[in-house]
C-alpha cells in the first residue's frame, strides 16, 4: 500500500504528532477519561476535590486508553484495511510503521500506569493495568470469534468510572462498584446499536458482535431492547444504595427512557435508522447520568 505523497514527501514532526494522535482516538478516548473524571468526582469527599489530582488523572487516562488504541489497530491492522470505517487510520495508510505505533503505545501505557501509581497508589494503577491488558489481550483477540467479545470487553469498558472513584477514595466499595454496574450494563445496548449501523462493516472483517447468529434479526432487537430495559433501574442504584438523592435517580430514569423509545422502535422495524438513533441516545445518556451522580452529592 503506497503512502500518501503528503506523508511520503514531508514526514514532519507535525505529521507524526497529527497520526499519534489519530492512533490513540483521542476523540474517542476523551469521553472515556471524562467517565474517569466523573467518577473521581463522584468518590470525593466535599471539600476534597484537588485539581491537580483531575489534571494527573486525565492525562494518566489519555495515556493509558491511547495505548489500548494504539495497541488494537497493531493487532487489527489488516482487518482495519478491509473496512470503510477504518481504511484511513495511520497504521493502514502506512503513516506511522508498525514498530514505532508498538514503541509509542507501551511507553504511553507504561507512563500511564506508573502516573496513577504514584499519584493515586497501586489499587489504581492495577485498575489501568487490567483495563489496558482485557481491552488488548482478551477483547481483541475475541472479536473475531463471535458476539460473547461484547461481554468481555464490556469489563475493561466499565471500568474508567470505578477508576476515578477508587482514585478518589483509595479503596473499593460500594461506590465503585455501582458506578462499574452502570456502565457495565449500559454498554450492551450501546456497542449492539454501533454493530447494527455498522454491521456490514464489520462483516468484511469477519466480525460478528450483534448477539444473534442471524445478525440484524429480531431476535438481536429483543435482546437490545432488554438490556436497555436493564440500564433503567441500574442506574437508580446509587440512590437505592444511599449515595445519591432522588434527582440523579429520575435524570437516570428520564435518560434511560430516551435510550428505550430508539430501542422499542428498532425491536419492530429493525431499521438501521432506528439504531443510530438508539447509538446517539446512548452517548448522550452516560455523561448526564454521571454528570447527576456528582451534582446530587453537592
Amino acid at each position: 500500500m503506497e503512502r500518501p505523497e503528503a506523508y511520503a514527501a514531508q514526514p514532519t514532526s507535525a505529521n507524526k504528532l497529527r497520526e499519534v494522535a489519530a492512533l490513540f482516538k483521542l476523540r474517542l478516548t476523551s469521553l472515556v477519561v471524562l467517565s474517569a473524571v466523573l467518577g473521581y468526582l463522584f468518590g470525593v469527599e466535599k471539600g476534597g476535590f484537588l485539581w491537580s489530582e483531575l489534571l494527573l488523572l486525565a492525562l494518566a487516562g489519555t495515556l493509558v486508553t491511547g495505548a489500548s488504541n494504539a495497541l488494537n489497530q497493531v493487532i487489527e491492522v489488516n482487518e482495519d484495511g478491509l473496512m470503510k470505517r477504518t481504511a484511513d487510520r495511520p497504521l493502514v495508510r502506512e503513516a506511522l510503521a508498525v514498530n514505532e505505533a508498538v514503541v509509542v503505545a507501551l511507553l504511553a501505557g507504561l507512563a500511564g500506569i506508573v502516573l496513577l501509581w504514584v499519584v493515586f497508589g497501586p489499587l489504581t494503577a492495577v485498575l489501568g493495568f487490567l483495563s489496558l491488558f482485557m481491552y488488548v489481550a482478551l477483547y481483541t483477540p475475541l472479536k473475531k470469534k463471535g458476539p460473547w467479545s461484547v461481554l468481555v470487553g464490556a469489563f475493561p469498558g466499565a471500568f474508567p468510572p470505578m477508576l476515578g472513584f477508587v482514585a478518589a477514595t483509595g479503596q473499593f466499595g460500594l461506590g465503585p462498584g455501582l458506578c462499574f454496574a452502570v456502565q457495565f450494563m449500559w454498554q450492551f445496548p450501546h456497542f449492539w446499536a454501533i454493530a447494527w449501523v455498522l454491521h456490514e462493516d464489520y462483516k468484511k472483517a469477519g466480525y460478528h458482535l450483534l448477539p444473534s447468529e442471524g445478525g440484524q434479526d429480531r431476535y438481536s432487537a429483543f435482546l437490545i431492547l432488554l438490556y436497555t430495559l436493564f440500564v433503567i433501574p441500574v442506574g437508580a442504584l446509587p440512590w437505592v444504595f444511599g449515595l445519591t438523592g432522588p434527582v440523579s435517580a429520575m435524570v437516570a430514569t428520564a435518560a434511560g427512557l430516551l435510550m428505550l423509545v430508539p430501542a422499542f422502535r428498532l425491536y419492530r422495524t429493525l431499521d438501521k435508522a432506528d439504531a443510530r438513533k438508539l447509538m446517539f441516545a446512548s452517548f448522550i445518556h452516560l455523561p448526564v447520568v454521571q454528570i447527576a451522580y456528582v451534582l446530587d452529592r453537592l
